[in-house]
């Protein structure tokens, strides 16, 4: 498993959950919204069923109920969880670190 990886040596952030409907998209439009509000063009966020992540998978972001299925699926993906749908700290963290150029660290889940 990755620990960590520099945000600015990823272009593609994806949103993992199990069904593909309701919440997760709610996800995924803010995270798009607090990138872009904070200026962070960069990146694309996408979504998919966390059984479907590809494996070139660099960050992915998924409720910590479905964390092993990821970790399963891409061992080599930094993995960040969150327990909310909307508004956790996570998200917070993952557009900060865009912002700042730092790290993208792996979460326990």
């Amino acid at each position: 498993m990755a620990n960590s990886i520099l945000a600015s040596e990823v272009s593609t952030v994806i949103l993992a959950c199990e069904a593909g409907m309701g919440s997760s998209l709610m996800s995924v439009n803010s995270l798009k919204k607090k990138l872009k509000k904070a200026n962070v063009t960069s990146v694309k966020v996408i979504h998919k069923p966390a059984r479907d992540v590809p494996a070139n998978a660099q960050v992915v972001i998924v409720h910590k109920g479905l964390a092993k299925v990821v970790r399963g699926k891409v061992p080599d993906a930094v993995v960040v969880t969150f327990n909310h749908f909307l508004n956790d700290p996570a998200f917070d963290k993952l557009v900060q670190a865009f912002v700042d150029g730092s790290e993208i660290v792996s979460t326990e889940g």
